[in-house]
């Protein structure tokens, strides 16, 4: 081999092992400065609230603390992009619902590949949606409701959290599956959603449920029915959508964690484990009992699958 050639390619060795070493050490060390977690529903949401509840429990075990911020709009994706872009260094991370397996299918182009630029960590929580309505209304079940739906010939409103949410979309799939019309007026998030039916300017809404609970525990509003294949521990009487006659509206709302996608396995390892301790922890427990989140037990391959 001539010298210029067996020098260029030592050369070449001794970058890749340094910067090799260097990824290493950084990982090694992570995290010494605080971590983001962008939330791309704003606060008050279900996710923002089980999220925090989490990082609560997590930024002790990292040693660091966590910034948790709102990144609202387009359906998740100025978020979702923020992080797909963002340096794969473990300090910015997506906390994300359900509406992140949707968004490939519900927006054309985007800035990033979901599924290529983001990797999943670990479920947060199985969040049921609910359908509310205010208790004014009357009404005492979704036969009830669908009855008079269907008289009012696309009278009827509903709100959401935002086009392309999956309050949205579920709130669709409920519509067409029982063959109705009605107007969708959207919101930036679904407390803004909540407020309009607890208002009585719209008559129904798929809400996240800890978002909903303490409305329906004083009696302001009224469950009809929740998306999720199994009833929610904290309503068991409510029956499941599946049960109210419509299984093609059947929807389940989770919350979880990503990462950029090129982020060192060592940093994504050490956030599964941190979130997985704090996830066991009586506060959490205890917190999601009072939200009506329920656990989501799934290591990284089931929540990836």
């Amino acid at each position: 081999m001539p010298r210029h050639v067996l020098v260029l390619t030592t050369l070449v060795l001794t970058i890749l092992a340094s910067n090799l070493a260097l990824a290493q050490s950084a990982s090694q060390s992570w995290p010494n400065r605080d971590v983001h977690v962008l939330v791309p529903q704003s606060a008050g949401s279900a996710l923002d609230i089980v999220t925090r509840a989490v990082m609560e429990q997590v930024s002790p075990r990292l040693g660091q603390s966590i910034v948790v911020e709102n990144r609202t709009g387009a359906g998740n994706t100025i978020a979702m992009a923020a992080v797909a872009r963002a340096e794969p260094d473990g300090y910015t991370v997506l906390a994300n619902s359900a509406t992140h397996s949707l968004v490939p299918v519900t927006y054309t182009t985007l800035p990033f590949d979901t599924f290529r630029d983001l990797t999943p960590i670990i479920p947060l929580s199985n969040t049921p949606l609910v359908m509310v309505v205010s208790s004014s209304k009357g009404y005492k079940n979704v036969a009830d409701f669908v009855a008079d739906a269907k008289a009012k010939r696309g009278a009827m409103n509903y709100s959401s959290g935002g086009v392309g949410s999956i309050t949205h979309l579920a709130m669709e799939a409920f519509r067409l599956a029982a063959g109705f019309e009605a107007v969708h007026v959207p919101f930036k998030g679904a407390p803004e959603a909540l407020t309009e039916v607890l208002a009585g300017r719209a008559d129904f809404y798929f809400s996240p449920l800890p978002a909903a609970l303490p409305f329906l525990q004083d009696g302001k509003l009224q469950a009809l029915a929740v998306s999720g294949s199994n009833r929610a521990i904290a309503l068991p009487d409510v029956p499941t959508i599946k049960e109210a006659g419509y299984p093609e509206a059947t929807y389940n709302f989770w919350v979880g964690l990503f990462l950029p996608s090129k982020t060192p396995a060592l940093i994504m390892d050490r956030l599964y484990r941190a979130s997985e301790a704090a996830l066991q922890t009586s506060v959490v427990r205890e917190r999601f009992v009072r939200v009506g989140a329920d656990p989501l037990p799934l290591d990284r391959v089931g929540f990836a699958n």
